[in-house]
């Protein structure tokens, strides 16, 4: 008979989440995960798998609870630039927030691991190509509307847009960013119009 498991993999998930988002994957050891968790080593691997099985799910929560949002925000009815300009103008408060110390974990992920594990670099590049279609789709109607110019490709815009974004959560991690941050942002929203 299976024994029932004393605890709820949802939470252990989301505060899985919260350590390898505050002190990345090198730095989590089984002993901090296990430590951090609560629970034994056993069930870790028996629930989750592998460290960086693990690490790959906690970051796939990541995505589900942030990526959503974003595209919610572009996709509503009405003026398009405006919600664009929130989300550059969010990016850049979020990043000169002296309490956002964690960073994004997307882009944590990317410097980290992308280049040598191919779950986390897939799990990163959906992100970005879900964010890169959701803008594209978002600038497309804004051209159509007439709030950008005919000759306004959306596509390199929405491109340029999601460099700017991860850039700036790339400079949000470096002591006091604030005036590169709010220089930048000025430029980039000089671009929508």
């Amino acid at each position: 008979m299976a024994r029932t498991k004393e605890f709820d993999p949802d939470v252990v998930l989301q505060r899985a989440l919260e350590l390898f988002w505050e002190c990345g994957y090198e730095a989590t050891s089984m002993a901090d995960l296990v430590e951090h968790l609560g629970i034994a080593k056993a069930s870790i691997y028996a629930t989750f798998g592998s460290k960086g099985e693990l690490y790959a799910k906690a970051l796939r929560r990541y995505l589900d609870l942030t990526d959503p949002k974003i595209m919610t925000e572009l996709s509503q009815s009405g003026p398009v630039l405006p919600a664009v300009r929130a989300l550059v103008e969010r990016y850049v408060a979020e990043e000169a927030d002296d309490d956002r110390q964690w960073g994004c974990m997307v882009v944590n992920s990317a410097v980290e691991l992308a280049a040598r594990e191919e779950r986390v670099a897939r799990l990163v590049e959906a992100s970005w190509a879900h964010l890169e279609i959701a803008l594209t789709s978002a600038l497309l109607r804004a051209r159509a509307q007439g709030e950008l110019p005919p000759d306004v490709d959306p596509r390199a815009l929405a491109r340029f847009l999601l460099v700017f974004f991860q850039g700036v959560r790339v400079l949000g991690r470096a002591p006091d960013p604030s005036a590169r941050l709010r220089d930048a942002a000025r430029v980039a929203l000089s671009m929508l119009g």
